[in-house]
């Protein structure tokens, strides 16, 4: 079966993107300098708007709202993802396999990423939260705040959300995030 993605030109998107092999890419603060300038980047070529982000060691959950009349975000993650690619040092760079190779492919990146359409208001409510309680739900953090690579500093300085948001128990329904 032909997986097919969904392009609705100007709307508002929920990624998974994956490290290969879940390799702790981006427990390096320095690597996810790189990350943000490529985002920077690739912003200033294709303008999309970032509504809530968080960049985990292995993987990365973000959504985005695409200007009207546009929908290709497919090209911005490819950039996206080449970019860092290219930043990362030869020596640091996983031996890649003959397959990928073959394919001009680096073992930085999962080949994929998962995408979903935004559907309402609570669907998108509900990614956010997905968002930025992920540091928690990993483990790496008690209180979402106290993760540093997550808009949900940006939601607190906006009077968004309290400093203290998601400081209890949280459900999220199966599946969701795709990790």
């Amino acid at each position: 079966m032909r997986y097919r993605r969904d392009y609705t030109s100007g709307a508002t998107y929920f990624f998974t993107v994956v490290v290969f092999q879940r390799r702790p890419l981006f427990d390096d603060p320095a690597r996810v300098e790189q990350l943000r300038a490529a985002f920077q980047a690739e912003m200033v070529r294709r303008p999309f708007y970032i509504d809530a982000m968080v960049v985990m060691p292995d993987h990365l959950h973000a959504i985005w709202t695409m200007p009207p009349g546009e929908a290709k975000y497919s090209i911005r993650w490819r950039n996206i993802k080449r970019s860092l690619t290219w930043n990362i040092e030869p020596e640091n760079r996983p031996a890649v396999s003959s397959r990928r190779r073959h394919k001009k492919e680096q073992a930085i990146w999962q080949p994929r990423f998962w995408e979903h359409r935004i559907r309402d208001e609570t669907d998108y409510a509900r990614h956010v939260d997905y968002i930025h309680y992920n540091p928690v739900k990993h483990g790496y953090v008690r209180r979402p705040v106290d993760w540093p690579y997550s808009s949900i500093h940006r939601y607190i300085r906006q009077g968004v959300l309290s400093a203290d948001w998601g400081c209890g128990i949280m459900e999220f329904p199966d599946g969701m995030g795709h990790e």
